[in-house]
């Protein structure tokens, strides 16, 4: 059943909505802010199933702020991504479904791994920088492998989601930084958007609590997609190279 009140105090309601507005500012320009509203909504009290579904709640909102400002701004379009959406969608909902039936140890031994190479791909790419270069995939393979693939990643686990996604944009499709970053927006909402559901349908969401935390997210999204916009290439690659190495040092430590 999903609550529609908060037993929090003032105080922790503060925090919670500081550190949404956080990870709205970084999941805007790299990714991973989950990692650290979904720790800080367990230390609240939540259970667990309710703190992933209010996670996915405030997450979709800062998504949505940051893909709107982008593409009010040109550095978005929709046209060529809607296959891709779609396939993202269906994929989130095989790995929110398979979450709930496989076992999770080779993901996690595999997964800090996976991000750090990441990182390392980032730090060295010189085709990671503000000009487009040479797509080496057809973007209908794109839609449907990446699209499709990172989705079910996303609906299964999720930290990183926005790396890859940007990393796949920049090495595959040749997509310059701001480009790669802004178009990663309307995949990381479907996906989201497609666990959401399945979590809010089981009742797993204390919704005032989301709606909090949601309008910080959509401040912080916003600051942080006009950064990307203004600086490109050289805010976004120390900040997803910091991010993800985050990522894999705390899956490593806190599987």
């Amino acid at each position: 059943m999903i609550e529609f009140s908060s037993d929090l105090t003032l105080a922790t309601l503060l925090i919670l909505t500081a550190v949404a507005f956080t990870a709205g500012f970084i999941n805007a320009i790299s990714g991973g802010g989950g990692l650290i509203t979904l720790p800080t909504l367990l230390w609240a009290g939540l259970p667990p199933l309710d703190a992933l579904g209010t996670n996915k709640f405030q997450a979709v909102f800062g998504t949505l702020s940051s893909s709107f400002n982008y593409f009010q701004k040109g550095h978005l379009q929709l046209r060529p991504l809607w296959p891709g959406l779609v396939a993202a969608m269906i994929g989130s909902s095989m790995g929110t479904w398979a979450v709930t039936i496989l076992k999770v140890e080779i993901l996690n031994t595999l997964l800090p791994i996976l991000i750090i190479a990441i990182a390392l791909y980032f730090t060295v790419s010189p085709r990671i920088s503000d000009i487009d270069t040479k797509p080496r995939v057809h973007q209908k393979f794109f839609n449907l492998v990446i699209g499709g693939g990172v989705g079910f990643y996303g609906g299964f686990f999720g930290p990183g989601m926005g790396a890859l996604f940007a990393l796949a944009f920049a090495a595959l499709l040749g997509y310059n930084m701001r480009k790669a970053t802004a178009s990663t927006k309307p995949l990381v909402l479907a996906t989201n958007i497609t666990s959401l559901v399945i979590f809010t349908l089981g009742g797993h969401l204390s919704l005032v609590l989301g709606i909090t935390m949601a309008a910080a997210q959509i401040v912080g999204a916003r600051l942080g997609s006009n950064l990307v916009i203004t600086h490109g290439a050289k805010l976004i690659k120390p900040v997803i190279i910091f991010a993800s190495l985050a990522i894999a040092i705390k899956l490593l430590l806190e599987p």
